[in-house]
């Protein structure tokens, strides 16, 4: 399922800034680009540098702030040179954004209960996908992890806003498994392992399990082919025609089906 308008390409301002732990939060006015978000959506920011390739962040929030339609909340993991760029912008720095990119989750037709797990700040999409997940009367089960406390994401939001939610430092396998076993669909944003994880202990339960997998992406919309994903099957759940095929984490994803995924040659 795609986004259901086209992407835009803007010249947006930073609006608000904050530092949390080891992530920086943006507030970014884009105009258009939160109206057509869904989570599991997400933008890509130009850095300053030229020589650097743009940023691909998830879209964490969207919301009216200060008379404005429709503002976006990202979140930065200063890493490199292009995220340290973004982390010291201040507010209203103009940034050039494109978006939404990508397809968002899916959601259940009829109410499910449903697990979300998420990673550090790749769990951005998760809070805004937990609401879209409550206003379909799904009860929502929440696992945030990182590797300390200091990557932890939007904790203490989380608890306000979801009726059950679990912290977890270091390794995650153990609290996954456990949290699979009285779910009905999995939603899993994080790291590679962490949605291996995920998508093992969902087949070995037998629910249906959406991974949102992050990739290096080089230009963010499908023209470099610099973010491959390996498959095992088509979408439609066959093995046929397509099966063992490499398709573009920036258009056919970010977002997929956990069993679609050949996470051995990932």
């Amino acid at each position: 399922m795609s986004t259901t308008l086209g992407p835009l390409h803007v010249t947006g301002e930073v609006l608000a800034t904050k530092t949390v732990g080891a992530h920086r939060h943006l507030t970014l006015v884009a105009p258009g680009i939160g109206e057509r978000s869904r989570p599991g959506s997400f933008v890509a920011v130009s850095t300053g540098d030229a020589r650097l390739a743009r940023r691909a962040l998830w879209i964490h929030r969207v919301r009216p702030m200060g008379g404005h339609l429709a503002t976006l909340d990202v979140v930065v993991e200063p890493r490199g040179s292009g995220s340290r760029w973004l982390a010291g912008l201040t507010p209203g720095a103009a940034v050039e954004v494109t978006g939404p990119l990508g397809r968002p989750f899916a959601l259940p037709r009829e109410p499910a209960r449903c697990l979300l797990v998420g990673e550090g700040y790749a769990a951005a999409p998760l809070l805004a996908l937990a609401e879209r997940l409550r206003q379909r009367s799904c009860p929502v089960h929440l696992v945030l992890g990182a590797p300390d406390e200091s990557r932890l994401l939007d904790v203490l939001e989380a608890r306000r806003s979801v009726a059950r939610v679990d912290v977890v430092t270091g390794d995650p396998q153990a609290a996954i498994a456990a949290a699979v076993t009285t779910a009905e669909v999995v939603y899993a944003a994080g790291s590679v392992p962490t949605l291996r994880a995920c998508a093992d202990a969902a087949a070995a339960a037998g629910v249906s399990c959406q991974v949102a997998l992050e990739r290096h992406l080089t230009c963010a919309t499908g023209l470099c082919s610099g973010c491959p994903v390996p498959l095992l099957h088509d979408d439609d759940g066959g093995g046929g025609v397509g099966a063992g095929r490499v398709v573009r984490d920036c258009v056919d994803g970010p977002v997929f089906r956990a069993g679609m995924v050949d996470w051995e040659s990932l």
